[in-house]
């Protein structure tokens, strides 16, 4: 046997043996990370709801606003959910909105909203809540917030006695994604939507950059898809400080949507610093107000 041959293949012995043990002891120590990382996969699929809706139960909440004249609404979904609103009835109305609040709270912590509405803009409102937010029975889910805002608009028609084609939707954050779908297969007199994402999915990827979201989310409220669907007038509004819905969300939004061949009123109101959570100022609202002014007469 040829002693040079010996070693060198002796020397190759050791150096596989040597690679195999650093393996194996990268393995020992990334193992861990690894299943700790497949442990929280698994709970952020089984928690989806819970990272995406953050209701409050009656009584939490201001259940007696002051110096606004609330109506109870109780209506049902298509599918026998019994759901709550409330409702003001302004003497003059310029239009009848029905408001689709965000992902938290309820009717009781959106009152500041429905408040703006009737005495800055001079609107007939409903604020409702969905399935599992409020008095409203059930829990939360996509196709069921779209089963609820299509019975809140059918009870809002009834009660302005107005077409439910007149009715325009008006939705902040998530509740801009529910009312883009209505609007986007049902129509709409004009569509209003503040601090609203592109798909839940998009927003989910920004939040969780670690995590491989757009594979396991199941809940889309695909915004950016349907809106194209959209002919009607629209005035979308975005906070440039927004830390939960990044401002570009919302202009990639708009631009999906702005198709000059439609020759209809469609606007972008920039609001400089304005956050998530903070409801916009007087300065907004005698925007909404003029846009408002500028649409078709209703029927």
């Amino acid at each position: 046997m040829n002693p040079a041959c010996d070693a060198a293949r002796q020397s190759d012995q050791a150096g596989r043996h040597a690679g195999r043990f650093w393996l194996r002891q990268v393995w020992r120590c990334l193992r861990p990370l690894l299943y700790a990382y497949l442990v929280v996969v698994v709970l952020a699929m089984i928690g989806e709801n819970w990272l995406i809706y953050f209701p409050a139960r009656y009584p939490d909440g201001n259940w007696s606003p002051e110096g606004l004249p609330v109506e109870d609404a109780w209506f049902q979904a298509a599918d026998g959910t019994r759901l709550h609103g409330w409702y003001v009835a302004h003497p003059d109305p310029r239009a009848v909105v029905l408001f689709c609040h965000g992902n938290g709270g309820n009717v009781a912590y959106w009152s500041d909203v429905l408040f703006n509405l009737y005495s800055q803009v001079g609107v007939s409102a409903l604020l409702f809540d969905y399935r599992g937010y409020g008095r409203s029975e059930g829990s939360p889910s996509e196709a069921g917030l779209l089963l609820d805002a299509r019975a809140a608009r059918q009870w809002l028609a009834q009660r302005a006695g107005i077409p439910e084609s007149e009715v325009v939707l008006m939705g902040r954050s998530l509740g801009g994604a529910v009312a883009v779908d209505l609007a986007a297969a049902d129509g709409a007199r004009a569509l209003v939507l503040e601090s609203t994402f592109t798909s839940l999915p998009d927003l989910a990827a920004y939040h969780y950059p670690w995590l491989p979201v757009r594979l396991l989310i199941r809940t889309k409220f695909d915004s950016l898809a349907k809106i194209r669907a959209y002919r009607g007038p629209l005035l979308q509004s975005h906070g440039t400080a927004d830390d939960i819905v990044p401002y570009r969300f919302g202009l990639r939004l708009f631009e999906a949507a702005n198709d000059p061949e439609l020759n209809v009123p469609r606007q972008f109101v920039t609001i400089p610093q304005g956050g998530h959570n903070e409801l916009p100022g007087r300065a907004y609202y005698l925007t909404l107000a003029k846009f408002l002014d500028g649409l078709p007469a209703a029927k």
